[in-house]
C-alpha cells in the first residue's frame, strides 16, 4: 500500500497569558525542550536527561508528571495512539452520519425504493442495519489503513522524527509511573508555527485533565522557541475534542468536507459509506 511521506502524515494537530512578556525574536531564539524550563504540573522540578531515569519512582501515585519521550517508551506510545484512533471506527460510522444530511436523504430514499419495490415491511426495516453495518465496514478498512501508514512513517521512529529534529519534540504524560497520554509538536520554520499532533490519551485514564495538560506543554514549547502560532487538525466527531481545543484557546478556522485519508479509493460505495469532515483549529501567540 502506497503510504505518504512521513511530512504528509496528517493527524492531531491554551492560552497564553502573557506571551508578550518573553523576549527575543524567531531569528534569534534558541530552539529548547519545554521541559528544561518548565516545571511539571506536580511542582517537581524540571527534569534533566541524568534525572529522567529516577522520575517515575519519586512520584505519588495520583500526580501527572509531562516529560520528553524515551525510546524506551515506544511501544506503548504506538500502543496509546493505536488505540485512540481505533476508538474513531464507530464514531466514524455512527456519530459521523449525524453531520451528513445529503447521505441521510440517500438511505431515506434507499428505505423507500426497497419498500416500494419488495413491499416488505420486514426488509425494509432490516435495511438501516445493513447500512449501518456496511458504514462500520468502511470506516474500518480505510483507519486500519491510516493507521498502517502512520505506524510506518513517524510513529514508527518518534527518536528520529520528533526528538533529533530542532523545533519539534514528542512529549508523554506519566501517571502513577505509567505512561498514559501522549502528544507531539512538529515546527514549520518557514510559517513560523508549529503543529500539534498524536495527542492521544488512554481511555483508562481520561477525565483527569492529562489531555489539557498535554496541550500546554505544547504551548509553553512554542511560547518559548518564539513560534507565532500554533496550529492542529482534526477529524474527530465527538465534541469533546473539539470543546478541549477550544478551551485551551484554539479558534476553528475552517473545515473540509469529504477529507481524505491515505488508504481510501474513493470508489462509489466508499464514497458512499465513508466521509471525514477535517478540522483545522489555529492558536495565535503573536502578530507577525
Amino acid at each position: 500500500m502506497y503510504c505518504s511521506s512521513p511530512k504528509m502524515v496528517c493527524e492531531t494537530k491554551i492560552v497564553a497569558e502573557d506571551h508578550e512578556s518573553i523576549p527575543g525574536s524567531k531569528k534569534d531564539t534558541i530552539i529548547v525542550s519545554s521541559s528544561q524550563m518548565w516545571p511539571s504540573l506536580s511542582g517537581s522540578p524540571p527534569s534533566s536527561p541524568a534525572s529522567l531515569s529516577g522520575v517515575e519512582e519519586d512520584f505519588k501515585k495520583d500526580n501527572v508528571y509531562i516529560r520528553e519521550f524515551h525510546p524506551s517508551e515506544q511501544e506503548v506510545v504506538r500502543r496509546i495512539f493505536y488505540e485512540g484512533i481505533m476508538e474513531r471506527i464507530p464514531n466514524t460510522a455512527f456519530r459521523g452520519l449525524k453531520y451528513q444530511p445529503l447521505i441521510q436523504l440517500v438511505y431515506g430514499m434507499l428505505a423507500v425504493i426497497c419498500f416500494v419495490v419488495t413491499k416488505s415491511l420486514l426488509l425494509t426495516c432490516c435495511l438501516p442495519i445493513f447500512l449501518m453495518g456496511m458504514r462500520y465496514y468502511f470506516s474500518r478498512k480505510v483507519i486500519l489503513s491510516y493507521l498502517e501508514c502512520a505506524l510506518h512513517t513517524d510513529m514508527s521512529d518518534i527518536e528520529q522524527y520528533y526528538m533529533k529534529p530542532p523545533g519539534s519534540c514528542f512529549w508523554v504524560a506519566v501517571l502513577g509511573g505509567n505512561v498514559v497520554g501522549i502528544v507531539a509538536a512538529r515546527g514549520n520554520e518557514e510559517e513560523n508555527t508549529v503543529e500539534l499532533r498524536r495527542m492521544s490519551v488512554d481511555s483508562n485514564f481520561r477525565g483527569k485533565g492529562i489531555a489539557k495538560a498535554l496541550g500546554r506543554k505544547v504551548l509553553e514549547f512554542a511560547m518559548l522557541n518564539n513560534y507565532s502560532s500554533i496550529v492542529l487538525g482534526t477529524t474527530a466527531v465527538k465534541m469533546a475534542a473539539h470543546k478541549l481545543y477550544e478551551s485551551l484557546g484554539f479558534k476553528h478556522v475552517g473545515v473540509i468536507e469529504h477529507y481524505t485519508l491515505p488508504g481510501m479509493t474513493h470508489s462509489i460505495l466508499e464514497r458512499m459509506f465513508f466521509q471525514l469532515r477535517y478540522h483545522r483549529y489555529c492558536l495565535q501567540l503573536r502578530e507577525e
